[in-house]
């Protein structure tokens, strides 16, 4: 026995030792790749010596005589931080991502394929300006320059995912920046998903007059009545609509989830509404959360002068920030840009397609995707003249579309002539916000509100093409159309002086939260969906609450964590509950309702972190609104994942009989709105119980309301997500000028997932007093101090300077880089 003991003993410490020589041996290859901030390299590709100032945040701020040298420290500061977000971002842009990820991604490949990205941001390679065109190739050259040195230093591979995943580094070429803007206008583009849902929709209902209810249009002047979808799809299935499709948002889907496409704040003061006498300028754009964060805060000094700000990785320019003249920031501006049309196939041959002049041929090629772990596949890329077709699982498409027909698209960014990267370059050395507005006509996709401020002008001006729809437009883009009918083809562009603009406005404040902007008649609208009704009312009255702003104003406005829509709703729903409870003892469900209304009645819409009350109020509203769709929508009342206060306020207000949603259509007695608010605050209550106990008030909301950066792809590995992934307590919620959108999905319905990954606030009497964040730090390498240290000040509302001072940046410096010609 002692023997077996003694064995057992000595295989354990052996089995101790390997995993302390495994650890060890994984650590030191992983910190092989950190980058080494204090240098002297010699490099080929420059013309002069290129001076890398690391602040203490490990923000790069990079000086060189030539312009081109900038572009390629910058490209070389990218690849140091974040080459594996890098090269995964160009994979995903050419439909490559199942060479390292096997089946998982096979439908994201197929789909990127089909739309062509890669090669329409090739095509635009040569519209570029010569100067933007230098840029980029700079850019590429100092990638290029970062991995020669890996190689030929043996530096852990560039980082520590590609001992995991393939380590070819194939160089970076001026076409895969084109590419990145393309793979980001997908993310931030809404209107596809829209489309499918209200045809899908449209289809389930019985009632065609409660479509305006559950797809509500912002207020404002009323909008032509739209045809039901089944008049323009006459063959599309009622019982198939209903159905449940494949889900978005898995494994490196690149389709946003609806609710979850471009979103962000921006606002502007001039002199006339600033207490300082300089014009003030805040941004925080949003978008999905992730470690590392898409932003990369850079500051580069050009002839034109210092610049600064947010920058994606890939990308050789500010998107974000500010110079010594000029800030901009950029919302989604929610432009219509995408049209779906139904192309109908030719019975007798199916390689054709109907138009308005007979059956055309199909525009075909086909192309190979090579998959890890199985044989590779060949998918045939079909274009018709209004675009690609698309799979039938992207977004349920199958479920909407008839049999003998395809599903084509029409899209601004299907361009291959496009020249936003030469807009972005050109804006980023404006002088003035005049330049900056004309600088931006060059802009294509996708659509943004670019807010301007210099040292005596505030404008807003919507940016990218729009796209011109005949009068007669079937659904007016906002269901798909036949596509063989001329007037639902898009007829070109419209001129760029049609873009809303907004130039010092009698107020002296501009802003967006991707509200409504404008409401122009059909064909010279902007859209019909918008993405904010209810962040605009708060911002509108704490914009005008003060005569004079400062920089901390605008600062305590990108963090207020104010509900205007728990503020609306809660008295809507609870309006027969309040305070009408009977006697119910300790742990009945009557008592625990009580409760919690007592607790909601004292609350002020403030969605705090520490307070219990906005999870109960979400939940409520979560419950109330599936209580209210699902016997209408059956399946389908899954993709309303989120709630939609003008539905609620619609169906409580009892607009245009919108009411009849609280009836359950298949019970025998007739339910009212206060019988469906009752039940629905019963269902959440016991949700919260069974996940988060049964002490009201000792619920936190900012346990539910987790903010989720995980790593896109080491963030599902046992034991190794504990270091990559990023898990923060967060204020705020969906209808909060401090956003946090969250998930909508079950187990975690409320995680923060969709957030101001960057943001900044700016001050023209004092710029070097302006400041900025981003929501994890500067590093993608999980063993960096820099890969969350920024996130700890994001999490708590803080911000560092934001200074083009280059002894500044020097006094406090992590390491210094010098790259000298070879």
């Amino acid at each position: 026995m002692r023997l077996v003991f003694r064995w057992l003993v000595r295989l354990a410490s052996f089995a101790i030792l390997l995993a302390v020589v495994g650890a060890c041996l994984v650590y030191y290859l992983a910190s092989r790749s950190l980058p080494d901030y204090s240098k002297d390299l010699a490099v080929e590709g420059i013309s002069g010596a290129v001076e890398i100032v690391r602040d203490n945040s490990g923000v790069p701020h990079i000086f060189a005589d030539a312009d081109r040298d900038v572009f390629f420290g910058l490209g070389y500061t990218h690849a140091q931080d974040r080459l594996w977000q890098m090269m995964l971002m160009r994979r995903t842009a050419q439909g490559r991502l199942s060479e390292l990820f096997g089946r998982r991604t096979v439908e994201t490949d197929s789909l990127i394929r089909r739309l062509d990205l890669y090669t329409l941001a090739r095509a635009s390679v040569e519209d570029q300006d010569p100067e933007t065109l230098e840029a980029l190739e700079a850019y590429a050259a100092g990638v290029n320059a970062r991995i020669d040195e890996i190689n030929s230093r043996s530096l852990g591979r560039g980082a520590p995912e590609f001992f995991v995943f393939d380590a070819r580094l194939p160089p970076w070429q001026p076409a895969d920046s084109l590419a990145v803007i393309k793979v980001m206008a997908l993310q931030l583009s809404g209107h596809l998903s829209e489309e499918v849902l209200r045809a899908r929709t449209s289809l389930a209902l019985e009632d065609e007059d409660r479509l305006a209810d559950i797809l509500p249009d912002i207020p404002g002047r009323g909008v032509a009545a739209l045809p039901e979808y089944a008049s323009l799809a006459p063959g599309a299935s009622r019982s198939a609509a209903l159905q449940p499709g494949p889900e978005t948002g898995g494994f490196l889907d690149i389709l946003p989830r609806r609710g979850l496409a471009g979103a962000s704040n921006a606002w502007a003061a001039n002199a006339s509404r600033s207490a300082s006498g300089g014009t003030l300028l805040a941004g925080d754009p949003h978008l999905g959360l992730s470690a590392p964060s898409i932003w990369y805060l850079a500051r580069m000094q050009l002839s034109s002068g210092g610049v600064i700000g947010g920058t994606i990785p890939g990308i050789p320019a500010v998107m974000v920030g500010r110079s010594e003249r000029l800030g901009w920031a950029i919302t989604s501006s929610y432009l219509d840009d995408q049209d779906l049309h139904l192309e109908e196939l030719n019975p007798d041959d199916n390689q054709q397609y109907r138009t308005p002049t007979g059956w055309a041929d199909f525009r075909t090629r086909k192309s190979i995707i090579e998959i890890s772990d199985a044989e590779p596949i060949t998918i045939t890329q079909r274009w018709t003249e209004n675009g690609p077709v698309l799979p039938g699982s992207v977004y349920n498409l199958g479920s909407i579309t008839p049999s003998g027909h395809v599903m084509s698209l029409s899209w601004t960014a299907l361009s291959g002539n496009d020249t936003s990267m030469t807009a972005a370059m050109n804006l980023m050395r404006s002088g003035n916000v005049e330049e900056a507005i004309a600088a931006s006509e060059d802009y294509v996709a996708p659509s943004q509100n670019l807010t301007l401020a210099d040292a005596e002008t505030v404008a807003m001006k919507t940016i990218g093409t729009m796209p011109r729809r005949a009068p007669n437009h079937q659904s007016e883009g906002r269901l798909p159309s036949p596509g063989w009918i001329d007037a639902n083809r898009w007829q070109g562009r419209l001129p760029y002086d049609e873009n809303p603009e907004f130039v010092n406005p009698e107020g002296g404040i501009v802003g967006n939260t991707n509200n409504k902007v404008v409401d122009r008649p059909f064909p010279r609208h902007m859209s019909f969906e918008w993405g904010d009704s209810q962040r605009v009312m708060r911002w509108r009255s704490m914009m005008q609450g003060r005569e004079v702003h400062t920089r901390d104003s605008f600062i305590e406005a990108q963090l207020d964590t104010v509900s205007p829509a728990a503020r609306t709703l809660l008295p809507l729903i609870g309006a027969d509950l309040w305070f009408t409870g009977e006697a119910a003892s300790e742990g009945t469900p009557e008592r625990r309702r009580r409760q919690a209304l007592d607790l909601l009645a004292e609350w002020n819409g403030e969605m705090n972190k520490h307070m219990p009350e906005p999870l109960i109020y979400a939940a409520w509203l979560r419950a109330l609104q599936d209580r209210l769709i699902r016997d209408e929508l059956g399946p389908l009342a899954d993709e309303y994942d989120h709630v939609e206060p003008l539905f609620i306020e619609r169906v409580f207000r009892d607009v245009d009989g919108a009411g009849a949603w609280c009836d359950v259509r298949r019970s025998a007695a007739t339910e009212t709105c206060t019988d469906m608010a009752r039940l629905a605050l019963d269902d959440a209550l016991v949700w919260i119980e069974e996940q988060h106990g049964n002490s009201l008030e000792s619920l936190r909301w900012g346990e539910a309301h987790q903010a989720v950066h995980d790593h896109q792809v080491l963030g599902e590995v046992p034991v190794l997500r504990y270091f990559v992934n990023i898990r923060q307590s967060t204020s705020g919620g969906d209808f909060t000028l401090q956003r946090g959108r969250t998930s909508g999905r079950d187990p975690h319905p409320f995680r923060n997932v969709h957030a101001a990954g960057y943001r900044g606030v700016y001050d023209f009497a004092d710029p070097d007093s302006s400041v900025f964040i981003t929501s994890t730090g500067q590093s993608g390498h999980f063993l960096s101090r820099h890969y969350d240290d920024l996130g700890q000040l994001w999490r708590r509302g803080e911000y560092i300077p934001m200074s083009l001072d280059p002894d500044l940046a020097r006094a406090a410096s992590v390491g210094v880089t010098t790259l000298r010609p070879r």
